[in-house]
């Protein structure tokens, strides 16, 4: 279904991919070991962290919480916003309006 949105999804895209490029330990949604991330190029990263924005982007629209490694990725209806955080951190957000 994927979430509601008026700006441009490549745009969106990009900025999510970033974002959940951010989360330190985020493979761990891979169930990926450490090393075998580190040994990744990081055009393979890239790829990765973009094929994991896009899914996020069409399950937040059902599942509005979704767990990443150590970090939360919150789909906020009111605000029109994607939220990305670690911890209590606010680690980045993504506006979809």
């Amino acid at each position: 279904m994927g979430v509601k949105h008026g700006r441009d999804y490549a745009d969106i895209l990009n900025e999510l991919t970033e974002a959940v490029g951010r989360i330190s330990d985020g493979y761990l949604f891979f169930e990926m070991e450490p090393d075998e991330w580190w040994e990744l190029p990081q055009e393979s990263k890239h790829e990765v962290w973009e094929a994991l924005a896009e899914d996020l982007f069409f399950a937040l629209g059902d599942e509005p919480v979704i767990q990443v490694g150590g970090g939360v990725v919150i789909y906020d209806k009111e605000t029109h916003r994607i939220n990305i955080l670690v911890g209590e951190e606010d680690l980045a957000s993504v506006d979809l309006v």
